[in-house]
């Protein structure tokens, strides 16, 4: 079944270069501590969540094998059920570029789709049991054996977006539009006809 996608996950990164380690550690936590103060300022409700995600360096090594220099990345993960909100946080934040967009289901939607996707394929085998008995000339069938399981990955979700916050205007929101994810539950068994 196709359920309404109901959490957001943004991810916002930084990137810097330079010759001394020490100088892009400094810059990418400047950038990330600026994003982390305002986006916790920004979001107060405890439908969405801020968390740091990851953060690196790595050398760079010319031809020869020399160290050239260094380039890192830090991450800000803001995930939470009100889009709307999610998306004004993520166009304030002008130290960070949102990176990734993925939508998905809060364990609570997933449960509850799965709960009623279980229900309609318990009785969909059921029908189909007493059909084939009835095709086979039997008036009923007895369950021998039945197993009962399900998809519990995100299913189906629009490709995640990769953007730029040069693209966007200063403080403009980040547009975002949920799509759907398939939730799937598998009855299978063996019946016996009478």
């Amino acid at each position: 079944m196709q359920v309404p996608q109901d959490v957001l996950t943004l991810s916002l990164t930084t990137q810097r270069e330079g010759v001394e380690a020490q100088l892009v550690q400094s810059q990418l936590k400047a950038a990330l501590d600026a994003a982390l103060t305002l986006a916790k300022r920004e979001v107060q409700s405890s439908e969405l969540e801020v968390h740091t995600g990851r953060f690196g360096l790595l050398p760079r090594y010319d031809r020869n094998g020399k160290l050239t220099g260094w380039q890192g990345s830090a991450e800000l993960v803001l995930r939470g059920s009100d889009f709307a909100r999610l998306g004004e946080v993520a166009g304030r934040l002008n130290t960070l570029t949102v990176a990734n967009v993925s939508f998905g289901l809060t364990p609570q939607q997933r449960q509850n789709a799965q709960s009623q996707a279980q229900g309609q394929a318990i009785a969909q085998f059921r029908q189909r049991a007493s059909a084939i008995a009835e095709s086979f000339g039997f008036k009923s069938y007895t369950l021998i054996e039945a197993q009962v399981g399900s998809d519990d990955a995100e299913g189906l979700r629009p490709p995640r977006m990769a953007m730029s916050a040069r693209s966007l205007a200063a403080d403009a929101p980040v547009p975002l539009e949920a799509g759907v994810s398939t939730v799937s539950v598998t009855v299978s068994g063996s019946v016996q006809l009478h």
